[in-house]
């Protein structure tokens, strides 16, 4: 067993203690893709004991300020980590076509004087943006693939209206394979995708706690409608026979042991017979 999924982040847009916002990678070897960078994305990669200059991608599922907080931050940091090394390859950023390219081509313009005193001063090497789009598609299609072949990406769209563009990511190793959701409603375009897959990564809101709030503020119904109810999670994963669940970008975010279980509880629930994980920050899986 090579492949690896750890979660770099499990939080929401409200910022919680010992939550990073949203993020996850996987390892096979020595290759890394990383998918969205929330804040403290840098961080959580350095505590998992990588260099930044491991990654060999980033990948966005959609637009959402929470996912790409950390975006500029990792791509920046990565260039002064490896900005005296003979050979330093731009890291590629890949997104769903719409939003998520516009934000990813202008980021980097509010540093620009900074890395213009960087580079005058140390005499460093330019930042180059590796910034590459595909369409979304609710038809799964490849965009991405190592050297070698060993690992492999597709993309799927998912349903995060009214956000346009958000995708869902299958990696394939020669160990298996693992889905992140993203941003999504429970949807039969990632059932589908995640069909006897090792892992997914899917995000879950659960509503019981969070009806007493409900009932004095039914704006929120609009936040918990576009993204995944955690009973019907639990549904998806049995019926795509998924062999291990990690639960992220968890709302409300669990504080203790008895409301990490109040997710499993739920998950079960809706059917699922598998390996659950609640998701905290650096949570691993191998497969």
């Amino acid at each position: 067993m090579a492949t690896t999924v750890t979660l770099t982040g499990t939080g929401l847009p409200n910022v919680a203690p010992g939550r990073a916002g949203a993020g996850v990678f996987v390892k096979h070897n020595d290759i890394v893709v990383q998918f969205d960078a929330g804040r403290a994305t840098c961080n959580r990669l350095i505590e998992a004991g990588l260099r930044l200059a491991d990654l060999d991608a980033v990948f966005l599922t959609h637009i959402h300020s929470d996912h790409v907080f950390g975006l500029a931050e990792l791509v920046l940091s990565r260039w002064i980590e490896t900005q005296f090394d003979k050979v330093a390859v731009p890291l590629p950023v890949i997104t769903p076509s719409g939003g998520a390219a516009r934000f990813v081509q202008r980021m980097l313009e509010p540093f620009d004087e900074d890395i213009h005193l960087r580079r005058e001063h140390a005499g460093s090497r330019e930042v180059v943006l590796d910034a590459r789009e595909f369409p979304a598609s609710f038809t799964p299609s490849e965009v991405w693939a190592s050297e070698d072949r060993s690992v492999v990406v597709d993309a799927v769209a998912v349903h995060h209206e009214p956000v346009p563009d958000a995708v869902a990511y299958r990696v394939t190793t020669p160990d298996g394979s693992v889905v992140i959701s993203g941003d999504t409603r429970v949807c039969q375009e990632v059932e589908d995708f995640s069909r006897n897959a090792n892992v997914l990564v899917h995000e879950a809101f659960r509503r019981a706690p969070l009806a007493h709030v409900i009932e004095h503020f039914p704006r929120i119904n609009s936040i918990l409608d576009y993204h995944a109810d955690s009973i019907a999670v639990g549904g998806l994963a049995q019926r795509a026979q998924v062999t291990t669940l990690m639960l992220t970008h968890l709302g409300p975010p669990p504080r203790d042991e008895t409301e990490e279980q109040g997710f499993s509880d739920d998950v079960r629930t809706g059917g699922y017979t598998g390996h659950v994980l609640v998701g905290r920050d650096l949570m691993s899986v191998t497969f």
